[in-house]
């Protein structure tokens, strides 16, 4: 046809074709330099986040390197504030902070300032219901971390929690997806997403008592420790007495109470998040168990578990991310029971 003829002599025209030649050129140097990114991205996952790392290894690649990249720049995030930095000033770090939410902005808008940006923009791209909100939340924890050492109360904690740690929840939930693909689903899953990272958070500071006493800081609520009779004082000379075991219990049992809120959306995910979202929970989960068996000793002994007793989890894990009704869930439910 006349107009068939017409589109192929303009596509033949040198100057068209050298156009769409870089135009090929410059679409697969991106996706080398992407794939490159996607890479360190990963490495620094497993070096940093080894629990959440093995629980992405079960994603679809195409889910799993978009949490790598969220993963990322919340890791660079907080090292705006880490290390030398914390001795800066709080003015100065505002400055920094809000530099980097400018930034943020341009991720957002499809503009990426170094190779670790480019692979949020593209996992924005890939996934656009994610929302800039929890990333904006997680920079005013990461303020909240260095302008306060201490919490009255557990409503300042969960605000602090929310910040830090329940905002990754929010960001990941595109990515993870829902049962029935609706956003209706996606959206009665997020109480769940937000109270997996609060729970991790508590699982985090429950875990790390006696080096952040080192630091100066009591992420313990006041209000609890006045409750228990048990003082500041008390806790930077590591007193292990039966009040501190009673104040112990009783932060173990709270951060339970948000894993078990967590587990509760599992089945309102789509059918390959199940199993990383639950291997991630059932893992940190078991820290707490780890704390009691050392007798709520966080000064001297640190809670964690092993890699070994991770992958021996994962056949309970499968079976538990299996639909509630299903055989191999009410099996794992009948001998291998989780914290009820």
């Amino acid at each position: 046809r006349r107009e068939d003829k017409a589109e192929e002599a303009e596509l033949g025209k040198p100057g068209q074709l050298a156009f769409l030649q870089r135009q090929f050129q410059v679409a697969q140097r991106r996706e080398r330099v992407l794939a490159a990114t996607y890479a360190e991205c990963e490495r620094i996952t497993a070096l940093y986040a080894k629990t959440f790392a093995l629980g992405t290894s079960f994603m679809s690649r195409r889910k799993r390197t978009a949490v790598w990249a969220i993963y990322v720049w919340c890791r660079r995030t907080d090292d705006l504030v880490d290390g030398p930095r914390v001795e800066q000033r709080s003015e100065s770090l505002r400055d920094v902070l809000a530099a980097w939410e400018r930034r943020l902005d341009d991720v957002f808008a499809g503009r990426a300032h170094d190779a670790l940006d480019l692979a949020l923009v593209d996992t924005i791209a890939r996934f656009p219901a994610m929302d800039p909100q929890p990333f904006r939340d997680m920079i005013a924890g990461m303020l909240m971390d260095v302008e306060q050492d201490r919490f009255p109360t557990f409503d300042d904690l969960y605000l602090y929690c929310y910040r830090v740690a329940g905002t990754v929840g929010l960001m990941t939930l595109p990515v993870m997806g829902s049962a029935d693909g609706s956003d209706e689903t996606l959206m009665q899953a997020r109480e769940s997403a937000l109270s997996l990272g609060v729970a991790l958070q508590l699982t985090n500071i429950l875990r790390d008592v006696g080096e952040d006493r080192l630091r100066g800081r009591i992420y313990l609520p006041l209000e609890d420790l006045e409750r228990f009779g048990y003082s500041e004082a008390d806790l930077m000379n590591c007193v292990l007495d039966s009040r501190y075991k009673r104040l112990m219990a009783f932060q173990v049992e709270r951060a339970r109470e948000y894993f078990r809120k967590a587990e509760r959306g599992i089945e309102l995910l789509s059918a390959d998040a199940r199993l990383p979202v639950r291997a991630s929970l059932d893992m940190y989960r078991r820290i707490l168990d780890v704390l009691e068996q050392n007798g709520y000793d966080n000064f001297n002994k640190r809670a964690y578990v092993s890699k070994n007793q991770k992958i021996s989890m994962l056949p309970v894990c499968w079976m538990r991310a299996q639909p509630r009704h299903s055989i191999p869930f009410r099996l794992a439910n009948a001998f291998f029971p989780a914290d009820t």
